[in-house]
């Protein structure tokens, strides 16, 4: 997995960000950044937080947070 600065066509917030898994699929893709640099340090942040992330359900009435409980 990696992640990938990119250049995009807005003229005014002409950065993004996207995850891309190993097999090239596109995982996630962030909101655009005027500043590269800004784009950088939300990665960053990123990636420091995913060890402390949660899934949150909001599909159903009773909402769900924590790991993912998979149906067996």
């Amino acid at each position: 997995m990696k992640y990938q600065i990119v250049r995009s066509k807005h003229p005014t917030q002409p950065y993004f960000w996207r995850i891309v898994a190993d097999n090239g699929q596109t995982i996630a893709v962030s909101e655009n950044y005027v500043a590269k640099a800004s784009a950088i340090s939300m990665i960053e942040a990123v990636i420091r937080a995913t060890g402390r992330a949660t899934v949150e359900d909001l599909t159903h009435q009773q909402a769900h947070t924590g790991p993912i409980q998979r149906a067996s």
